[in-house]
């Protein structure tokens, strides 16, 4: 179970999950919303970048591996443009290889989550590496 404060932490704010595979975006979006987020879901880095743009979510979880645009394609357009350059954005995978997470950082992702996803943690997982975001932590008004 997460601390009182953590339970709260992500209450009304947009987070926007883009993932090609149906039963991974389902996970992340009912457990989201279960913490009383508000969740944007796009199937490719196109849907994406477009929902980004207009809705300027806290942060993205984006998987790598999608059709029409990558996830990797998805950061870089996404650092492109200065209305979404510094959206934190996740990068959420079931390649997990040696070196993956140390690129995904390379090239501008703050972090790096795996799939499967684990619906009895998936939520703290998440705090804890998004709290890591300079400036998340304070929006989320977790502690004190």
């Amino acid at each position: 179970m997460l601390p009182l404060s953590f339970q709260d932490a992500l209450q009304g704010k947009t987070i926007l999950i883009v993932d090609d595979e149906p039963d991974s975006l389902a996970v992340a979006r009912i457990l989201l919303e279960m913490a009383r987020a508000k969740v944007l879901t796009g199937t490719n880095g196109d849907e994406g970048l477009k929902l980004a743009t207009e809705h300027l979510p806290l942060f993205i979880i984006s998987d790598l591996s999608m059709p029409v645009m990558s996830g990797w394609e998805l950061l870089r357009k996404l650092k492109e443009q200065p209305r979404t350059k510094d959206i934190p954005v996740i990068a959420l995978t079931a390649h997990a290889m040696t070196g993956d997470r140390q690129r995904a950082i390379e090239v501008g992702f703050h972090n790096y989550l795996t799939k499967p996803l684990r619906p009895e943690t998936f939520v703290r997982d998440l705090l804890h590496v998004v709290l890591e975001i300079p400036g998340v932590a304070e929006e989320l008004k977790i502690g004190g």
